[in-house]
């Protein structure tokens, strides 16, 4: 691998005798691994019941390795939304944030999902969730692995850090800025970013990530808690940034990581910023990557003074879905739908599509939005269609009737056929795969008529 001068000569001057074992790792195949979704399986799935073999990340709950060759991105388990594709190292940031139900959380920078969907996990369908892409191409691509792992409580948006902190001043509990970088952390894992680096761009990517963080200042709340996180080995993206933050932000202490992890992970302590840490590829199965937690001060009296939020009066679903919800959902209360559903949530048009806004969301007016909470369906002439995403959101005993295929009967439905099923089934029904459905169909005489979203069609 043939890798930039320049970067060497600064790893070798920071790493010193570690700096040949640095560079042998290179040598050796990057990892590959998933992230159970546990939104699915809040208590976990027996390894035994994957058609591969894990091994745990043990830095990530629900984090297994697994072998590029078993090619788990084309299994049905991935369209059901059983799991996420990340790369290890990546999900050693999200437990530093600490996600937990009722939290108000915003991903500022969340394409393609990994963390988001990692964050949405810990919450389990309540509170709310503001994940921003401004890259329309990378912000659809979050969009649908926010609707393929079935997250309810999701809104997202497409703004510049500058127009997200006018509309959240001072509105988050928690925010993760997992900062756009110049990607050190992934020279073994793509070539790209090999040749995209240069020591210009280092420190213009600097000049972006200091300019992210004044913008989260002015987002989370006092008492709040940020992580900053990189995909790269620089000091002046790492350990010099938030060095220099805490210094022009004396309302803020850095908070250990080691309070977060286990022990004997191979996560290691920065140098001259002992609470933040460190991924190296010689250390640990994984990549690079740099992480800090961050709290904002706790200012008594403006806590004092502020207003509590207003609560308004949930408003009424249209006549349509309320039949067709009276017709279909069991409204039974252990899910992660029904739980979302249950709360104080908002249904919302927009033109005929219907979604249930998070009820902790202020208002929509103004931001350029992907996604404005869980999308319910359509509201066409005289009748309710239900979105895809309502499938992906629900688990089969929401519905009164679902219908379990078989392997070679779920490769037919992801391809967009008819497939057949109970004579007495009637009407809309998800269509599950190892009791994850995987979309809707329209049961009628024996026969699904297929409701996949033709674009995420494939052959498996």
């Amino acid at each position: 691998m043939n890798l930039p001068q320049a970067f060497c000569i600064r790893m070798e001057n920071y790493l010193k005798e570690e700096y040949r074992a640095f560079m042998d790792s290179y040598h050796a195949p990057h990892t590959y691994a998933l992230r159970l979704n546990l939104l699915k399986y809040p208590e976990g799935r027996p390894l035994k019941a994957f058609p591969f073999a894990l091994r745990s990340v043990p830095w990530a709950e629900g984090g297994y390795y697994v072998s590029y060759e078993d090619h788990p991105g084309k299994h049905p388990l991935h369209e059901a939304g059983a799991y996420y594709i990340q790369e290890p190292s990546a999900m050693s940031v999200v437990p530093l944030l600490s996600p937990a139900p009722g939290d108000i959380i915003c991903d500022l920078c969340a394409a393609p999902g990994g963390k988001s969907t990692q964050i949405a996990a810990g919450m389990q369908g309540r509170g709310l969730l503001v994940a921003n892409e401004i890259i329309p191409s990378r912000a659809r691509i979050l969009s649908e692995n926010i609707e393929r792992l079935g997250i309810p409580n999701a809104v997202i948006t497409g703004e510049p850090p500058e127009r997200m902190s006018d509309h959240f001043q001072t509105f988050f509990d928690k925010i993760l800025i997992d900062a756009p970088c110049s990607g050190e952390g992934m020279f073994r894992k793509d070539e790209t970013a090999i040749r995209e680096w240069s020591p210009a761009n280092v420190k213009t990517c600097a000049i972006r990530q200091k300019m992210i963080l004044e913008h989260a200042d002015r987002m989370l709340k006092p008492g709040g808690v940020f992580v900053y996180s990189t995909c790269t080995f620089s000091e002046s993206e790492n350990e010099e940034m938030i060095l220099t933050f805490l210094e022009e932000h004396p309302n803020y202490t850095i908070e250990n990581w080691q309070n977060f992890f286990p022990k004997s992970t191979g996560i290691i302590s920065c140098k001259n910023l002992p609470e933040a840490m460190r991924l190296f590829p010689h250390k640990l199965e994984g990549e690079g990557h740099f992480a800090a937690r961050l709290r904002k001060s706790e200012i008594t009296e403006s806590v004092e003074k502020r207003k509590k939020k207003k609560t308004t009066e949930r408003k009424k679903p249209p006549v349509d879905y309320f039949d067709f919800s009276q017709k279909y959902l069991t409204g039974s209360d252990d899910s992660v739908l029904q739980a979302y559903l249950h709360t104080n949530a908002n249904f919302q048009l927009f033109g005929n599509e219907l979604y249930l806004v998070p009820a902790e969301m202020i208002s929509l007016r103004g931001l350029k939005l992907l996604r404005a909470g869980l999308h319910l369906g359509t509201l066409k002439k005289n009748r309710f269609e239900p979105a895809h995403a309502l499938a992906k959101a629900s688990a089969p005993h929401d519905f009164f009737q679902s219908f379990e295929c078989s392997y070679e009967t779920t490769l037919h439905f992801l391809r967009g056929e008819t497939v057949s099923c109970p004579s007495d089934f009637k009407g809309w029904t998800p269509v599950c795969y190892e009791g994850l459905p995987l979309g809707f169909g329209k049961a009628n005489n024996g026969t699904l008529k297929n409701h996949y979203p033709k674009g995420l069609r494939k052959k498996l």
